[in-house]
């Protein structure tokens, strides 16, 4: 019976090892480290542009409109047709006038017959003085009249509309509309933060979708002096030269303003973390098999990689896969 109480002492002791050696392998298998995959990070010339989408525009637009209210009875061009500053485009009835003209014809007779009553003593000069007044007010609304009679167009360009037809009474709207097409423009929007970057003068280039990547010169012509405080942009005026008469008004246009180069670090897309609830992008950097939960302000995106302006410097490991698993601190194994 000792023999027995021994052997199975033995047993028990040998069974016990066994199963601590499982719950230790198990224990190894539960601690195994997350796989990561990293990419070392390098300082770059960085091209410092802006793209920003808007509607080709007239340069100028004029409405061509009379004030007398005249009936039309020529129009001298048609829509599409190129004028010049200065042209005649549209001849208006002149009826009007010539009622006016016989009226101020009646009007300077009371007007000499008073002035001859004063020389003879007969009038007052006070009647002369009003007279004359009335006289000098109708001169002058004939002479608009004979001004409106014949429209002419203020600016070269195009005309893009027309209203009315010969024998219509012009109300509401312009006879005819003069669009300025040499140079045209563009209006865009810029972020605040270029402010101080955009020049009246400065060099910009202009893609437009029609013609794929043909390039056109642009210049900014005019910068708003106010931010809009819900977008947080300003108004950029930008002229396209348009000398070859290729480009249109209501064209889709890509502007891109180039402001040089800067050198920063650049990390892959996959690298960046977004922090849940607010706007913080983080990235996992790796030191020596343990990684350290890293803040980054991006700058631009270049395709599938971002500029950094803060928190990296060259020659960083970064995460660039596996990050789900990871806490700041955590130990991890490098993918070879």
């Amino acid at each position: 019976m000792k023999f027995n109480y021994y052997a199975i002492a033995l047993l028990v002791a040998l069974m016990s090892s066994a199963c601590t050696g499982k719950d230790e392998a198990k224990k190894e298998t539960k601690e195994e480290l997350p796989l990561v995959k990293v990419a070392t990070v390098l300082e770059e010339e960085v091209p410092q542009t802006s793209e920003y989408t808007a509607t080709v525009e007239a340069f100028k637009t004029n409405n061509i409109a009379s004030s007398t209210g005249n009936r039309i009875k020529r129009i001298l061009v048609d829509v599409g047709s190129a004028v010049r500053a200065g042209q005649s485009l549209v001849i208006l009835d002149d009826v009007n006038i010539a009622q006016q003209e016989i009226a101020m014809a009646n009007q300077r007779r009371d007007l000499e017959r008073a002035k001859e009553l004063v020389r003879i003593g007969g009038g007052t000069q006070q009647a002369v003085d009003q007279l004359q007044a009335q006289y000098d007010a109708n001169a002058r609304a004939l002479r608009t009249m004979r001004e409106n009679t014949v429209l002419t167009s203020p600016v070269s360009g195009v005309v893009t509309a027309k209203n009315y037809d010969a024998g219509d009474l012009p109300a509401g709207q312009p006879i005819l509309v003069i669009e300025q097409q040499q140079p045209l423009k563009v209006i865009v929007s810029v972020n605040e933060s270029e402010y101080p970057q955009v020049k009246v003068g400065q060099t910009v280039t202009v893609k437009l979708d029609t013609y794929g990547d043909e390039e056109f010169t642009g210049r900014v012509h005019l910068i708003h002096p106010t931010i809009d405080v819900t977008t947080r942009t300003f108004q950029v005026e930008v002229t396209i030269d348009n000398r070859a008469n290729k480009v249109r008004t209501g064209m889709f246009a890509r502007v891109t303003f180039n402001y040089g180069v800067r050198h920063n670090v650049v990390v892959p897309d996959r690298a960046i973390q977004k922090q849940t609830g607010s706007g913080v992008r983080y990235v996992f950097v790796n030191n020596g098999g343990t990684v350290e939960w890293r803040e980054v302000e991006l700058g631009r995106r270049m395709g599938d990689r971002y500029e950094v302006l803060g928190g990296l410097v060259s020659g960083t490991q970064v995460v660039v896969s596996g990050q789900s698993r990871l806490i700041d601190g955590a130990r991890v194994e490098v993918a070879k």
